[in-house]
């Protein structure tokens, strides 16, 4: 297994008896961001592409923008720190507080996220999926999962074109999934247009915002939305396909993005 696993002995307990195995746990590791020499946050996360991750949440919380404005990322996984510096210096929020832990369990509990987020532009996209098309994403996305096969506890995430998995990460937070993403693609150069992001955990506020903010016009889940998640992609301009079955796909908002079988 990745180390995104370790191995651990647990007593089963069962109508057939008591018997010991030994299972895949999957690992929560933190890991402290220095941007610019500040300390800015500690990310529970899963100890794998680890670059990617950070990358993809200085993205997310609008820090960085391109590839180009990065000078280094210096990863010390024995002491959990990663060092992203930039060419140019960078404001952060002003007033933000910094050395907070972002939990694995996905509630945000603090962040850069504040009235500036109603900056966002309004998504203006001409894309255009089948419902068949969303439903066999899903079929493939749900097979994905070598880490959730094993442990049965992370959370995945993926970008994809209308018929392929381009790029897909596990991670024990779900935010963190959407970072990696974004990440990879931000260093690694990968398009964003013209496809979408399937999430196997639910479609919350913090979830639009971060597709919103790369301009991503459709996310989809397994899962349904909050309320508060159709609100705000309502007026991002962002697609929610939720609930997606063999059978059907939910559409909350967008609709005209969504065509039928």
């Amino acid at each position: 297994m990745t180390n995104g696993a370790a191995s651990f002995t647990v007593k089963r307990f069962s109508a057939g008896g008591v018997a010991n195995l030994e299972l895949e746990i999957a690992r929560e590791f933190p890991l402290t961001v220095i941007f610019n020499g500040v300390e800015l946050v500690t990310l529970l996360c899963s100890p794998v592409d680890m670059k990617c991750l950070a990358a993809g949440y200085l993205a997310s919380e609008g820090l960085i923008e391109r590839k180009e404005e990065i000078k280094r990322i210096l990863l010390d996984e024995d002491k959990g720190i990663i060092r992203v510096d930039t060419l140019q210096p960078v404001p952060l929020v002003e007033n933000a507080t910094f050395k907070r832990v972002i939990a694995s369990g996905c509630g945000r509990g603090a962040s850069l996220y504040n009235t500036a987020d109603v900056g966002i532009p309004k998504i203006e996209s001409n894309m255009r999926i089948g419902a068949d098309k969303i439903t066999a994403l899903v079929e493939k996305f749900q097979h994905h999962s070598d880490l959730y096969s094993a442990t049965h506890g992370v959370h995945s995430a993926a970008l994809c074109s209308a018929d392929e998995i381009a790029v897909f990460f596990e991670d024990v937070g779900r935010h963190n999934a959407f970072d990696k993403i974004f990440g990879k693609c931000l260093l690694e150069g990968i398009s964003l247009e013209n496809n979408l992001v399937v999430t196997s955990g639910r479609m919350s506020s913090d979830s639009v915002y971060k597709v919103a903010r790369r301009g991503m016009p459709v996310l989809v889940s397994v899962s349904s939305p909050t309320d508060l998640a159709v609100r705000i992609a309502a007026d991002l301009g962002v697609t929610l396909a939720g609930r997606v079955t063999k059978q059907k796909v939910d559409v909350y908002t967008h609709t005209e993005r969504v065509l039928g079988w």
